[in-house]
């Protein structure tokens, strides 16, 4: 009989057993084959998922895992606990009660001793999928206020900081001006005062080959990929776009702006727009780059623009 292993670990499963290693990738790998060669189970495959959550629907290995049971590759399936396979308990109903039984293959939970070719135990299992569903969710809730807290005394949490700025070197949470940076930001908003137009000025950095705020990041070695960016592959290609979110960006000002966007779920990585009535706002957090007369003389002259228009 042929056997998939399947593991996966992800950063919410370190520590969880005090401190030990007993989740780890090189450890399930073990228990399984060890389960495996005992039960007179051939290995078809290894599937192996590491620092993916259970609540992920688009993990790799566990995509291709079920692509194989689908073509019928293997009869059974092994994890070393029902949460490696899934937190998500939709998932544990279609697939260990659901195409699973269509498919002809038998799922084993090897520490909970969890086997569907048992009849009797399915309830175990559906409240095992319930348990670990609630473990992510309140986690996730524990996360979210340990954030907040976090943004309400002024710790800057975000992965990189704006344009003009970095991260402190003794302090992630705080930022500092980046000189370089910083001068386009204040030519910027230098240039709007004197009249030029949004594309006007898209198109005066270009010609100068001043670096794209993207392009500049990842000129310094920073993994960082702006998701709304058309990816032309010009790195001094200034959209209008991004002049419009620098000359509207209060943290210029020395004001620390958080908390803009919050996930839509803790099952899903996609985020929606928090108004701003509700944004957390430090003032006076940072070192300005433009002072406030001139953010406010921007702002007013950009709203009487478009009112012309």
């Amino acid at each position: 009989m042929l056997a998939a292993i399947y593991c996966r670990l992800s950063k919410e499963d370190v520590g969880r057993e005090h401190g030990t290693n007993s989740e780890s990738i090189v450890n399930q790998r073990k228990l399984l084959t060890d389960y495996a060669i005992k039960s007179d189970f051939e290995i078809y495959d290894y599937y192996i998922d590491e620092d993916r959550s259970g609540l992920d629907r688009e993990r790799p290995e566990f995509l291709r895992l079920i692509e194989d049971a689908k073509l019928g590759n293997f009869s059974v399936v092994l994890c070393k606990t029902q949460s490696r396979f899934t937190r998500d308990m939709e998932l544990v109903e279609k697939y260990i009660h659901g195409l699973f039984p269509l498919w002809g293959i038998r799922f084993i939970s090897v520490v909970e001793t969890y086997d569907t070719a048992v009849k009797g135990n399915k309830k175990a299992r559906q409240i095992s999928g319930l348990v670990n569903e609630w473990y992510c969710e309140d986690l996730s809730e524990n996360i979210k206020a340990v954030l907040h807290k976090k943004m309400q005394d002024g710790e800057f949490i975000g992965s990189f900081a704006c344009y003009g700025y970095k991260k402190a070197v003794d302090n992630k949470h705080e930022l500092e001006i980046e000189e370089e940076t910083a001068q386009v930001v204040r030519d910027i908003f230098g240039m709007y005062l004197e009249g030029y137009g949004i594309a006007q000025i898209a198109d005066l950095l270009r010609l100068r080959q001043v670096l794209t705020p993207t392009a500049w990041k990842q000129s310094k070695g920073l993994l960082y990929i702006n998701p709304s960016a058309k990816q032309s592959g010009e790195c001094y290609k200034w959209s209008t776009s991004t002049i419009k979110k620098i000359l509207a960006n209060e943290a210029y000002t020395g004001t620390l702006i958080q908390g803009r966007e919050q996930k839509i779920s803790y099952k899903d990585k996609k985020m929606r727009s928090v108004p701003k009535k509700d944004w957390i706002c430090v003032p006076n957090h940072h070192e300005a780059i433009i002072n406030k007369e001139v953010f406010e003389q921007v702002r007013q002259l950009r709203s009487s623009r478009c009112r012309r228009k």
